[in-house]
C-alpha cells in the first residue's frame, strides 16, 4: 500500500481512483466492507483504489472536550488499512484551517486534484466540511461537474448484512462495548482482537512477585473497562507471551485514561524486553471485586491465570 501525505504535492494515479473518505478509527468490519466495494469498483474500471483519512480524529479539533477516545493510533490504522489490499492511503492533516474549509473546497482540492476521483464510496449518512455541510447529495452534485460517480451505502451488521440500529458495526458501538467490558462484542465488530500499544515497565507486584509489567498507554487511546483480561503481549522483537491483564482505577486519576494497566505473565519466566509493546485483548475474565483494588489478591490472580491460559489456548 502506498502512503501519501496531502502536504506533499503528487500527481494523481494515472487512470484516476475509486476512493472512500473517513476517520477509519478501528478499521472495523464495516470499514472493510466499504473498502472491499471500492476495490471491486477500481478493478472493474481500471482505477487505483484509495482511502482518504486524517492524521487525527476530526472531533479532536472541532470539539476537543467531547472527542472520542481512539481505537487505533495512526500507525495501527495504517497497518490495518494495508491488510485490506487498498492501493493508496492519503493522509490529510486536520487542523483549524481544515476544520473551517468548505466541503466544496475539500472535494476540489483532495478528491479531484490530488486523487483524480472517478468513483466515491461513502456511508449514506456521511458528512464532511465546515459545519458538516457536505453530504452524499453535495458529492453527487459536484460529481456531475467533475466527472465522478458517488455511491452511498448503508451500515452493516457483523454478518455483513444491512443492520438495524442495535446491530450496526461502527466505531461508536465498539467504544461503547469496550467501555462496558463487552470484549466479545467489540472483537466481533472489529473482526480481530482489540489491541492497544504502550510502553512496558517491569514492576514488583506484592500479590504475584516479580515478572510483571505496568503498561503505559497514550491517554488518547481507549483502554477497556476495569477488570481482568486474557491478552497476548508482544514486544518490538516479536517475542510474545500470554498474560493476565488487570485494568484498575488509579488513586489519583493518572495513568492510561485514569486507569492502571498491569500485565502478569501466565508463565513465571519470560524474556520479554521492556519498552514498546502490543496488548491483544482475547477474552474478558471478570470484573474487579469490592475491596480488591489495588493490585488484586494472589489467590484470585491464580484462578484468573488458569482462565487466561484456557482462553489463550
Amino acid at each position: 500500500m502506498e502512503i501519501r501525505s496531502a502536504t506533499i504535492p503528487a500527481d494523481p494515479p494515472q487512470n484516476g481512483t475509486a476512493l472512500t473518505i473517513g476517520a477509519y478509527d478501528g478499521v472495523h468490519l464495516g470499514h472493510r466492507q466499504v473498502i472491499s466495494e471500492v476495490r471491486r469498483l477500481a478493478t472493474e474500471r481500471g482505477l487505483a483504489s484509495a482511502v482518504v483519512t486524517f492524521d487525527r480524529h476530526p472531533a479532536s479539533v472541532v470539539r476537543p472536550d467531547s472527542a472520542p477516545l481512539l481505537l487505533t493510533d495512526t500507525d495501527q490504522k495504517l497497518e490495518q488499512l494495508a491488510t485490506t489490499g487498498v492501493d493508496l492511503t492519503l493522509i490529510v492533516p486536520f487542523d483549524e484551517s481544515r476544520a473551517g474549509e468548505s466541503a466544496e473546497d475539500f472535494v476540489e482540492e483532495v478528491l479531484v486534484r490530488d486523487l483524480g476521483a472517478r468513483v466515491v464510496v461513502v456511508g449514506e449518512d456521511f458528512h464532511f466540511g465546515h459545519h458538516r455541510l457536505g453530504n452524499v447529495d453535495l458529492l453527487r452534485r459536484m460529481g456531475a461537474s467533475h466527472g465522478f460517480e458517488v455511491l452511498g451505502i448503508g451500515l452493516v451488521g457483523t454478518g455483513g448484512s444491512p443492520a438495524r440500529d442495535h446491530e450496526q458495526v461502527s466505531s461508536t458501538f465498539i467504544r461503547r462495548a469496550l467501555a462496558r467490558g463487552d470484549l466479545e462484542r467489540a472483537n466481533s465488530m472489529l473482526g480481530r482482537a482489540y489491541e492497544i500499544r504502550g510502553v512496558a515497565d517491569p514492576i514488583d507486584v506484592v500479590t504475584c512477585g516479580t515478572g510483571s509489567w505496568e503498561v503505559f498507554v497514550n491517554s488518547a487511546i481507549l483502554v477497556p473497562a476495569h477488570g481482568y483480561y486474557a491478552c497476548w503481549l508482544e514486544d518490538e522483537g516479536g517475542f510474545r507471551i500470554g498474560t493476565t491483564v488487570l485494568i484498575e482505577p488509579t488513586v489519583d486519576g493518572s495513568g492510561s485514561g485514569g486507569a492502571t494497566v498491569t500485565a502478569h505473565p501466565i508463565d513465571a519466566h519470560s524474556d520479554l524486553s521492556e519498552g514498546p509493546v502490543r496488548l491483544s485483548f482475547v477474552s474478558f475474565l471478570g470484573s474487579l471485586l469490592p475491596g480488591e483494588f489495588p493490585g488484586g489478591s494472589s489467590e484470585r490472580l491464580g484462578d484468573i491465570a488458569s482462565s487466561a491460559r484456557e482462553a489463550l489456548g
